[in-house]
């Protein structure tokens, strides 16, 4: 799908966006694994992943802003 080269390419309001995505997708799969069969049972890990890279970014970002701002105040 997309890997972290790409994820870290894109702004904070895609990333925020592809989360919300992949999240919604997340789930209706999970409940298609409930009630039915899945074509493709690896999507369930796939999204999994997608999620955990996308959350990581953002915290590698807010870290980064947050040291940022405090280097600028001293």
């Amino acid at each position: 799908m997309t890997d972290a080269k790409e994820l870290r390419e894109m702004s904070d309001e895609q990333l925020e966006l592809t989360l919300k995505d992949a999240a919604e997708h997340l789930f209706r799969l999970r409940i298609q694994s409930q009630t039915e069969r899945l074509d493709a049972p690896t999507e369930l890990r796939i999204n999994r992943r997608l999620i955990a890279r996308v959350k990581t970014i953002q915290t590698e970002r807010a870290m980064a802003a947050a040291a940022t701002e405090a280097a600028a105040a001293k």
